[in-house]
């Protein structure tokens, strides 16, 4: 059982910056990604990394402004999210262990989930 703890979500007003962090113990896969859900919306890919190729996905309202990367000393991925919209007010949720054929940015595509990170941003 791998479990994924998110850190570094908080409030912050438009246009600013946060850095959100998941660190995952044991084996999570080859892709780690971070989804959100606002109250009363589905829950949304936003990010997507392969953590061997480092190839990334991006959802197109994010393309610019977040950042994902990742650290494999620590077993952990990032997301810089600059340029923060109060759209970006959500939950979010760090995922691993893409399951076969898997969307990278579908959130039935990942057998692990974090407890989530708050993030609001006010105008």
């Amino acid at each position: 059982q791998v479990q994924l703890v998110e850190s570094g979500g908080g409030s912050v007003q438009a246009g600013g910056s946060l850095r959100l962090s998941c660190a995952a113990s044991g084996y999570a896969g080859n892709y780690m990604a971070w989804f959100r859900q606002a109250p009363g919306k589905e829950r949304e890919g936003v990010a997507a990394r392969n953590t061997v190729t480092s190839f990334t996905y991006y959802a197109d309202s994010v393309k610019g402004r977040f950042t994902i990367s990742q650290d494999n000393g620590k077993n952990t991925v990032y997301l810089q999210m600059n340029s923060l919209k109060t759209e970006d007010t959500a939950m979010y949720y760090c995922a691993s262990y893409l399951l076969l054929n898997g969307d990278p940015l579908g959130r039935a595509a990942y057998k692990y989930w974090g407890q989530g990170t708050q993030v609001t941003v006010s105008s």
